[in-house]
Parts: structure tokens; sequence; C-alpha cells
């Protein structure tokens, strides 16, 4: 039987090997990939959010523990079969155009594909239109904008006015962050949600995306 709390303790504790471990054990007990990614992982992922939150881990914790969740993603995704991945939402995550910072988006990004969702990373210094351009192309539920300087935080409105412009808003929603962003400017600018941090932003993507 697969001890999915043990798996979910290990996590918490960023101890890769011993959670690689637990996977590839339960897997020889033939534990579907599913139970083990949902019960086991991503479980143990949303409490390392909520631990963020709350202060009791730290930024270096939370991406040892999303390394070692990388690692067994690695191990089930073969495993999973067609659809069984099930993807609770497909979101878009770039900084804006003249904004260079990408720990935090990166960090933010670790953090949603751990909660189950697919999750594409554009980069840094985009502009509006390539916004638009990837959430039709990737056909995203989420957008993520992220700015960390004062000096950027308008090229989120014009990224905003673009996507309304493009005849996506109603399909898209959008979230803003990094560190100069408050849930006052997101209102301003018309996004559907900010997130203070990496573990908030998981969360909120994943109520958005239902």
């Amino acid at each position: 039987m697969a001890d999915f709390n043990a798996m979910t303790e290990a996590l918490i504790a960023c101890d890769e090997e011993k959670v690689v471990q637990l996977v590839n054990a339960a897997l020889s007990e033939n534990v579907p990939a599913f139970d083990i990614l949902n019960k086991g992982l991503i479980a143990g992922m949303d409490i390392v959010g909520e631990k963020m939150e709350s202060g009791d881990m730290f930024i270096p914790e939370v991406l040892m523990a999303a390394q070692a969740m990388g690692s067994c993603v690695k191990i089930l995704k073969p495993l999973l079969k067609e659809g069984e991945s099930a993807s609770s939402g497909t979101v878009v995550i770039g900084t804006v155009k003249g904004d260079l910072h990408d720990i935090g988006k990166n960090l933010v990004a670790m953090m949603m594909e751990s909660a189950g969702m697919t999750v594409h990373n554009i980069g840094v210094d985009v502009p509006p239109e390539e916004f638009v351009k990837q959430i039709k192309d990737k056909n995203a539920q989420i957008v993520c904008l992220s700015a960390l300087l004062t000096t950027t935080m308008p090229m989120m409105k014009k990224t905003v006015d673009a996507i309304k412009e493009s005849g996506l808003r109603e399909k898209v929603k959008i979230m803003v962050g990094g560190a100069p962003v408050t849930q006052i400017f997101a209102d301003e600018i018309g996004a559907d949600g900010f997130a203070p941090d990496a573990g908030s932003a998981s969360k909120l993507a994943k109520s958005l995306a239902n």
C-alpha cells in the first residue's frame, strides 16, 4: 500500500532522494501513477505553498521541494495515460517588456507546474503582442504578467489592453505579480487576480482555472 503521507512529508522536508524512493516503491506495488501524482505529490506541494505564504518555508526550501517534485514527475509522466495527467489549466507566464527579472516568475511557474497545471514560461522582456500570440497559440486559460520594477508596471496595463483589443479578454484570466505590484494596482488595470508570492499564485491560478 502506497504511503502517500510519507511522500507528502518527504516533499515538505525537501528530501528528494526519499521522495523518489517512495514513488518508485509505490510504482513497484502497481499503485497508479495518477494517484501518486495527486495524493502524494500535488498534495505535498499544496502544503509547501501554504507554508511559503505563512512564512514557515523560504524560497531556497521551496525551490528544493519543487525540484524534488520535478524529479518525480519525470518518472511518472511516461506512465500517465493520455489525458490522465488532467492538467488543471493551461498557463502562459512571462515578465513584461522592459523588465529582465525572472527568479520570482520562474518560482511561480514551478509552483503552478507542481500543482498539476500546464505552464508555458515565455521568458522576460515580453512585449504585449507576444503575450497575445502565446495565449492564442497555447489556448491558455490564464496569463500571468510579472514586473519587478515600478517603471515597467505601466507595461502590465498595456498588455492587459492588448489582450482586450485582441478579443481574447473573455477567454483568459489575467494574473499579475511582482514586488511593486499590489491588489489595488491589479484592480486599476483590470486584472482578475494578484498574488504576493508563488504559493498563493499557484492556489489562485487553480481557482481561476476552475
